[in-house]
């Protein structure tokens, strides 16, 4: 779920920093520019792992400012193609689920890939299961009674796949025109705007899945345990190994 991403940039220090160790300022000013920030291609950055290479700082004619080249490393959200993760439901609608994991809350699942079959239920804002059933259309899964249905509920803990990831890049120009409509950028028409359509894009978004066995919420699992989680000896659930061995975070 987490990269280290290496990266270089001029930076900046401030003289009302100078008399902190550099190292330190460096790191601050780092964070200060990419947590929180979304690189394209790269992902969602938190925060800084560790500076490779520092230059000496040097001054520029004008600012005052005392601007160092750095190589530093740093660690992104960025889930790869087939990991399992653990994500809350954060809303529902017609076309599938929206998740968050606290710190990111553009993860989706779409309706193909939820468990079949499966339905929407306007009423309870909630998509549901029946598992083992013949029924496969909406409309009749929604005529079903509500007692054999299993409902992924707001706020609920999902086991979910990553199927894809990604990123969305709005090059700056003139409204784009289709079929005599005028888009903006977003790809929404004025029409649209008015109806209250307008979607905002995310920059970064992930794509998951529940359609496989074990998947899904973890209540529905009653021998599955969320990683770290006691057993009911007090036991945190682990690999098993016994080896005492971590492993080792991607330097990638």
């Amino acid at each position: 779920m987490f990269q280290l991403a290496i990266l270089k940039d001029t930076l900046p220090i401030h003289p009302s920093n100078f008399g902190a160790p550099p190292e330190d300022a460096l790191i601050a000013e780092i964070n200060k520019k990419y947590a929180n920030r979304v690189l394209h291609n790269v992902g969602l950055c938190i925060c800084v792992f560790d500076l490779s290479q520092a230059g000496e700082g040097r001054v520029r004619y004008g600012d005052g400012l005392l601007w160092y080249k750095v190589v530093f490393r740093l660690v992104v959200f960025r889930p790869f193609t087939s990991e399992v993760i653990i994500a809350k439901v954060k809303s529902s609608d017609e076309e599938g689920i929206r998740l968050t994991v606290g710190f990111f809350d553009d993860l989706f699942i779409p309706v193909q890939y939820l468990p079949q079959p499966s339905a929407f239920d306007p009423n309870e804002r909630s998509h549901f299961w029946i598992p083992d059933s013949p029924l496969t259309s909406p409309s009749e899964l929604l005529d079903t009674p509500t007692a054999g249905r299993m409902y992924i509920d707001q706020a609920e803990v999902l086991r979910v796949r990553v199927e894809a990831d990604g990123f969305c890049d709005d090059e700056p120009g003139p409204p784009r025109v289709l079929d005599g409509v005028v888009l903006d950028r977003a790809g929404v028409g004025e029409k649209e705007k008015e109806k209250g359509w307008e979607r905002r894009r995310a920059v970064y978004s992930v794509t998951c899945s529940i359609a496989e066995q074990g998947l899904g919420p973890v209540a529905w699992w009653n021998d599955s345990r969320i990683e770290g989680e006691e057993d009911e000896d007090g036991e945190v659930d682990g690999d098993g190994d016994g080896d005492g061995d971590g492993d080792e975070m991607d330097q990638g």
